[in-house]
Parts: C-alpha cells; structure tokens; sequence
C-alpha cells in the first residue's frame, strides 16, 4: 500500500530571509561591482547609499568592487553598461543591475531582491 504525499504550497522566501537562515559562509557573500564616473555627487552618493544598504542588510557578507569607467572604459562593455552609476549583482545568481544612486532604499532593496514587492493599496 502506497503511502500519498500531499505538498504544501509555501510563500516565497526572500534571498535576505535565506541567508539569515543559513548563517554566513563562503557561499553567502555577495559580490557586488558599481560602475562610476570618477568622482562626480551621483557617483559618490551611490557608493555611500550602497554601503550603508549592505552594512544594514548584509553585515559581513558583501563585497564591493567599484569600476570607475572615466579611468577604463573598455570595462564597461563586460556588464553591457549604457548609465551611470550602475550597480551590478553578480553573486548570488541570478545577475541584477539597478541604474542610479541608490537613494530610494526600498526600491534598491527590491532590485537587490533583498525585499519583496510591497503589494498595492487594497490587495490581498
């Protein structure tokens, strides 16, 4: 007599949410490159944007390479950049980018796919 299994259906888990549970490794470490124009206000403020989401939601599991593209511009073919700033998610897969300073956290937080989509106003 074969025993049924019935499966339930879960909510989506966010990336934050998975790596809290497995505790850091290796693994773990998110592999971040910003592709900036020297020194200019946006490209400052991204990085600074961008470091105060990683030390919040990543503490100790980030890195951040940071491609000045007025210094190498053949670079920017690599990523296929057409903006600047642009971040680049390269690890954990899948590869995300998000294009501009970063000033909005909640909607960086999303790119990242560090936060789920807050659902609209009078949705379930």
């Amino acid at each position: 007599m074969k025993k049924s299994r019935q499966r339930v259906a879960q909510q989506p888990l966010s990336l934050e949410h998975l790596a809290r549970k497995k505790g850091p490794a290796t693994s773990d470490i998110w592999e971040l490159r910003l592709y900036v124009a020297g020194q200019s206000p946006r490209s400052v403020a991204a990085f600074s944007n961008l470091k105060k989401i990683c030390e919040e939601h990543l503490p100790g599991r980030y890195t951040i390479e940071v491609v000045d593209l007025v210094k190498h511009p053949q670079l920017a073919a690599g990523d296929q950049i057409v903006a600047i700033p642009t971040l680049v998610r390269k690890l954990p897969q899948p590869l995300r980018k998000i294009v501009g300073d970063l000033r909005d956290t909640q909607r960086a937080l999303v790119g990242l796919q560090l936060r789920q989509v807050p659902p609209e106003n009078g949705t379930i």
